[in-house]
């Protein structure tokens, strides 16, 4: 997902889309190689039932939950879900980050680098578009992740079915409020960090090691998921959620009802999975475009 991209690493113009494109999926790849098993603890544990009065959870938390994963089905079971989040991450990296380049021209049209407030302007519109291309692909990750359905196939078939093509854009507005502040505090962050380091090794910030890369997309990824995950555990939710079900009127509601039975554990359950997640996960996403984009040019 989400979260997943940084500050581009400089190709401008119409004529370095390919170039957005190829290092936008194999960032993408690297993240979820690196990520998806966190996200899939995550999940079951955003999702699980309230326990019955007496009994407990059906998991006592993210080790649990891995745990009897694995021992059900193994360690693919950890990957469940990939494939829909894995066949759009090119499109969806490639959006974001073709938005990022038409702000930066449309910000700086003298091609001088973004000032922080920029960054984070050009961030938040590409927030914007992540959403709507995002939002599809983490309905059917969420619905699979979660046991609701075998197959990528069968999952987007069901909702179709069931509610109609825009089916698939249930829990659309908590994923831009999601987004939008989201990556404009991941694209800005990143790229502060990057002029700190630059400036304290004496180069420029296209000059800077993998291992610098490494610490700025990871600290960018960790700000992201650290302020904005009680909005990803409402999305989760309203996502899960079905017409016959019913559970929630909107993000608001959803919010209301989760801070009424379980307050504010209820909004951070599965954080630790998506805390350990989101440094390794996002460092390996920014170092893969970063690295892919060099490669290129």
């Amino acid at each position: 997902g989400a979260g997943g991209a940084g500050a581009g690493a400089g190709a401008g113009g119409s004529a370095a889309a390919w170039k957005d494109l190829a290092a936008g999926g194999i960032g993408g790849a690297c993240q979820l190689a690196v990520g998806h098993p966190f996200d899939t603890v995550k999940v079951q544990l955003q999702t699980m039932p309230p326990a019955a009065p007496g009994q407990p959870l059906k998991y006592s938390g993210a080790m649990d939950a891995a745990m009897k994963t694995v021992r059900a089905e193994g360690t693919a079971g950890l990957y469940r879900g990939v494939l829909a989040p894995l066949a759009t991450v090119v499109l969806y990296n490639a959006a974001l980050f073709d938005t990022r380049q038409r702000m930066e021209a449309l910000l700086s049209p003298d091609g001088r680098p973004l000032t922080l407030p920029q960054e984070f302007q050009a961030g938040a519109a590409a927030g914007v578009v992540a959403a709507a291309v995002g939002c599809p692909a983490e309905l059917i990750k969420c619905r699979l992740q979660s046991g609701a359905g075998s197959s990528t196939a069968e999952a987007v078939r069901t909702v179709i079915q069931g509610e109609g093509a825009l089916g698939l854009y249930r829990g659309m507005g908590s994923t831009l409020l999601r987004e939008v502040p989201g990556n404009a505090l991941m694209f800005g962050s990143y790229a502060a960090l990057k002029m700190k380091l630059a400036e304290s090794r004496g180069c420029k910030v296209d000059e800077l090691g993998a291992g610098d890369l490494v610490l700025a997309g990871g600290t960018g990824g960790s700000i992201y998921w650290g302020l904005m995950y009680p909005v990803d555990v409402i999305k989760s939710k309203i996502q899960l959620d079905t017409p016959a079900q019913k559970l929630y009127r909107g993000t608001l509601d959803a919010f209301a009802k989760v801070w009424r039975a379980e307050g504010v554990a209820g909004l951070y359950r599965g954080f630790t999975p998506c805390l350990a997640r989101a440094f390794p996960a996002n460092a390996a996403c920014f170092l893969g475009y970063e690295a892919a984009m060099k490669f290129m040019s």
